[in-house]
């Protein structure tokens, strides 16, 4: 139940953020194994990522 509630606040945090969630989640865990220090993983947070590298989400309704 936990890991559900970490993976759920990834998703909206990506979207919060104006990235699409598949694509930020496939980065993230790309990246996230070459992570080793605080700034590493500060750049991986959804706030951190340059909005190219990513693709926008699209709007709701």
């Amino acid at each position: 139940m936990k890991a559900s509630a970490n993976l759920y606040g990834l998703i909206e945090t990506a979207k919060a953020n104006g990235l699409e969630p598949f694509t930020y989640l496939r980065h993230l865990f790309e990246k996230i194994p070459a992570a080793q220090t605080v700034a590493d993983f500060e750049a991986l947070l959804p706030w951190s990522l340059n909005p190219d590298m990513t693709p926008k989400a699209k709007p709701t309704l």
